[in-house]
């Protein structure tokens, strides 16, 4: 199942939001165009991606239409991606949030407060859907995207001054979008898992709570040392007693001018009942065998000065050293949803349009959001399947040819890796053996000019 394949811009716009409940079937036809031409001009701008006047003038009057909005544009996308995931199936539902700033923009108004409080902007609120296709021998999955299983785009506002804990706990918060997405939708069906993943902000009682209700499993990074049930203690207190299962190693990236590196984790896990808090109406129930995996770096460099120690909440055994070493490989696993956001920014460029509304920008996001998952997956097939066919076969023809041209047939065909670097090489990657893998401005730049050549090339044979 190739879910997010290159596809041609037209065809992959007509799968994606040709089935939007716009009111009107003309601007269907407008939606499909306007994805048609920001997918094949990538640059998050609408004049980039329509030179001709008439054309971009019907777009703005196209994101100025009121029943055209983010939910209604993106709705498509997200329903295709959750029948994606009723095939029998391990299946990562990765959630993560991220800033859209637009504070740059002085005359955009509308829009939501962000950050520190200084900044302006929209939070966007995404679960990244990955089918899990092989594991490595060090026990982590290697996937294939099979888009958006939701995302939410929101205008936050400040809290209001005085308010108690009641007023706070009773009102819509930025924790009540944490696994919400489950209550609206049937749990997996027979033969498929799937397996909800969230860093430290989801870590309160309803997340889990969901996730129990709907038979879906879940590894959350813990932030609290929770209470136990029948007040047994502490989370901390009780992993401290367990057995250590053994040792394996983490990739850790660079973060605050330290060098990335590989650390070496002891691991240990503990089956515990976690007390349940109050909310408005009363003390909830305890959440009853959640265990407990505890990663801890044992000796690290010299000049780490936070190393490695995470506590996942997890509904998966871990009672050996190989089942805690695949929690730990899913949890790593997480990092490919801080790339769609990073393919949403710095490539696909949703911060550097101009429109001055608020309400018009939030349509555009939806539309951007589609297409940055769009490279997304092969460059994960680039790296974990290097030598596989996916992106040859996706790309067709006509754009291989091209590439061929400007730099003749690559040492063993036309890989996953080898389009991808191809690719990349029209946007001003340089390819040399230490530069690695490239990036996303330079895949973005190198796939505009490639859709720029093959219209050229269509146009030129009549076609």
């Amino acid at each position: 199942m190739n879910a997010t394949t290159l596809h041609s811009p037209g065809e992959w716009a007509q799968e994606e939001f040709a089935f939007a409940e716009l009111g009107d079937q003309r601007r269907n036809r407008r939606l499909v165009n306007i994805a048609t031409k920001l997918a094949a001009n990538p640059g998050g701008t609408l004049p980039q991606a329509f030179p001709d006047w008439a054309e971009l003038k019907a777009a703005y009057r196209f994101f100025d239409t009121p029943t055209v909005d983010f939910q209604r544009v993106v709705q498509p996308h997200l329903e295709r991606t959750r029948q994606r995931c009723q095939e029998p199936g391990e299946y990562l539902i990765i959630e993560d949030t991220s800033n859209l700033d637009y504070s740059a923009h002085p005359k955009t108004r509308d829009l939501g407060v962000i950050g520190d409080g200084k900044g302006r902007g929209f939070e966007l609120h995404s679960a990244l859907a990955v089918r899990v296709e092989a594991w490595t021998l060090e026990q982590r999955p290697e996937g294939q995207v099979m888009g958006l299983f939701d995302q939410q785009c929101r205008r936050p506002c400040p809290a209001p001054k005085g308010e108690s804990r009641r007023e706070r706990l009773g009102r819509p918060r930025k924790s009540s979008w944490w696994a919400e997405v489950f209550r609206g939708v049937d749990g997996p069906p027979s033969g498929c898992r799937w397996i909800y993943i969230a860093d430290r902000e989801s870590d309160f009682y309803e997340p889990i709570q969901i996730c129990q209700q709907r038979g879906i499993d879940f590894i959350i990074r813990g932030f609290q040392d929770r209470r136990l049930a029948e007040e047994a203690g502490k989370l901390r207190e009780a992993l401290a007693g367990a057995p250590v299962l053994g040792q394996c190693t983490v990739e850790v990236r660079s973060r605050g001018g330290e060098p990335a590196r590989t650390a070496i984790v002891e691991l240990r896990s503990v089956q515990v009942d976690l007390d349940g808090p109050w909310r408005p109406g009363g003390w909830q129930e305890p959440l009853r065998g959640v265990r407990a995996l505890e990663v801890q770096e044992v000796d690290a460099p010299e000049g780490v000065k936070e190393p490695l120690h995470w506590v996942l909440l997890t509904s998966l055994p871990c009672d050996t050293l190989a089942e805690a070493r695949r929690i730990v490989g899913r949890y790593t696993a997480r990092w490919w949803v801080e790339e769609y956001h990073k393919a949403l920014k710095s490539g696909a460029g949703v911060e550097e349009s101009q429109l001055e509304r608020g309400g018009r920008l939030e349509p555009l996001i939806a539309v951007l959001g589609v297409v940055a998952v769009r490279l997304l997956n092969t460059k994960m097939l680039a790296r974990s399947r290097p030598e596989g066919s996916e992106a040859k076969e996706s790309f067709g023809p006509e754009a291989l040819a091209i590439l061929e041209e400007k730099f003749g047939r690559p040492k063993g065909g036309w890989s996953n890796r080898n389009v991808l670097v191809a690719t990349a090489r029209l946007g001003g990657f340089l390819a040399r053996k230490h530069d690695g893998m490239p990036g996303w401005q330079t895949i973005w730049r190198g796939w505009h000019r490639l859709m720029w050549m093959c219209e050229g090339l269509e146009i030129l044979s009549g076609g």
